[in-house]
């Protein structure tokens, strides 16, 4: 395939940035978590999933005209330089100030609704249509590779190993023969930093050629923001497909980054270990998913798979939101990994095939929109300090598999329409 060294290298940038942020993303929920401020950081994180809206807008305008190799270089040089002043302050003060955690988490916030839009148009930019499919399947399998290794990681730096001690990694208790000391969140941050300083090098060296010719819209950001909302005007399927098809992402960020902590320490009574085991098993999850999950439903249409896997996960829901076992909570967080990433898979091969390259990152911005302001209702609701009492944060998981059960059947109503969608060429 032309441009086949580009996309390798491309996502060996993104494992590398990946890796490290991931480990970030799994510390600092934690990390609130055990400072006992778990409603402070729900707070948080509900104000400022909401404030991205504009910016996310925003993002797919930037993500359409401009060049997506030259917007990875600047985001991750933005990102980069905040958390290495962030790490550079927390190794002065010899802690990290919860504030600074805070603004990083921020950050990172921001820059993943600018990068994984920019990462998936420029995958489809380089890519021939016959490859759609394949490229939405290595896309998933690196991004949750890369986070097995994270959570892997996260397990042992997060609370740290004494080899007099036993570690509970993937439901195996072992110990090490070493000792490895709990990592700082300056630490983690620096490294965060030294990872996106790799990432920019590598993706500086990319050359492509398009493989689908890009007509760059000039004018005003309200107006190229319009066309994007337009080109959904003018095929409602698409929006509403867009809609209810991107369920079990919506659910699926609010469970990792509020829901899941609390989850583990107040409900299971578990420590970091389990916590980050979660993480690794629905990594597995994913990967497996993109790897076959093209094959499994290979008989079925796109919409019908989706669906499928809508009803899987709200069942699996239901079903870790009315017990209190670690190997349940396990085997729901392999099963969620397969069912977000094949439905992300599915997803993303569908708005391949029905949106144009040239549109593509202001359409994504009105799906993120949707989902921005789904996620922050949610948000919003689990951070009443009800569900953080005892194990009243099941309850949470169960509006959750509600959530997606309704959006699996209005899926299910209009799937005809959905199937007989005009495809791009």
């Amino acid at each position: 395939m032309e441009n086949k060294r580009a996309l390798i290298t491309l996502l060996t940038a993104n494992v590398i940035s990946g890796f490290a942020t991931g480990i970030s993303m799994l510390a600092i929920p934690w990390y609130f978590t055990t400072l006992g401020k778990a409603d402070t950081f729900g707070i948080l994180y509900a104000v400022v999933t909401l404030i991205s809206l504009p910016w996310n807008l925003y993002a797919g305008t930037l993500i359409d005209k401009f060049s997506r190799k030259k917007i990875f270089i600047w985001i991750s040089s933005v990102c980069g330089t905040i958390l290495l002043c962030v790490a550079t302050i927390g190794m002065l003060l010899n802690e990290t100030l919860p504030v600074l955690v805070g603004l990083v988490f921020v950050v990172t916030l921001f820059n993943f609704n600018i990068h994984f839009g920019a990462l998936y148009a420029f995958g489809q930019e380089i890519s021939p249509p016959s490859f759609y499919g394949k490229i939405s399947s290595y896309l998933e399998i690196q991004n949750q590779s890369t986070s097995v290794f994270s959570g892997a990681l996260a397990a042992f730096l997060l609370s740290g190993i004494s080899s007099a001690e036993y570690i509970n990694l993937l439901g195996l208790s072992f110990n090490l023969p070493f000792d490895i000391k709990a990592w700082t969140m300056e630490e983690i941050f620096f490294m965060d930093a030294c990872t996106y300083a790799v990432s920019i090098i590598l993706v500086s060296t990319i050359k492509y050629k398009p493989m689908t010719e890009r007509m760059i819209e000039s004018g005003s950001v309200f107006t190229r923001i319009k066309s994007g909302v337009e080109f959904l005007k003018k095929t409602p399927s698409l929006l509403s497909f867009g809609i209810f098809s991107h369920s079990i992402f919506v659910v699926l960020l609010v469970e990792v980054f509020y829901l899941l902590p609390l989850y583990v320490d107040q409900h299971l009574q578990s420590g970091a270990d389990v916590y980050a085991s979660s993480e690794v098993l629905y990594s597995l999850g994913a990967v497996l998913a993109g790897f076959s999950i093209r094959k499994i439903f290979l008989k079925m249409n796109t919409v019908n798979s989706i669906i499928v896997l809508l009803f899987v996960t709200s069942v699996i829901f239901y079903w870790v939101s009315f017990t209190c076992s670690i190997s349940v909570f396990y085997i729901f967080s392999f099963l969620i990994g397969i069912t977000n990433a094949g439905a992300r898979v599915l997803r993303t091969t569908y708005i391949f095939n029905h949106i144009p390259n040239n549109i593509i990152g202001r359409t994504n911005g009105v799906f993120n929109m949707i989902n921005i302001l789904l996620r922050t209702v949610f948000i919003s609701l689990f951070a009443v300090s009800w569900f953080s009492v005892g194990s009243n944060i099941t309850w949470a998981y169960f509006i959750s598999g509600t959530f997606v059960l309704v959006s699996g059947i209005l899926l299910l109503a209009g799937s005809r329409k959905y199937r007989q969608a005009p495809v791009f060429k």
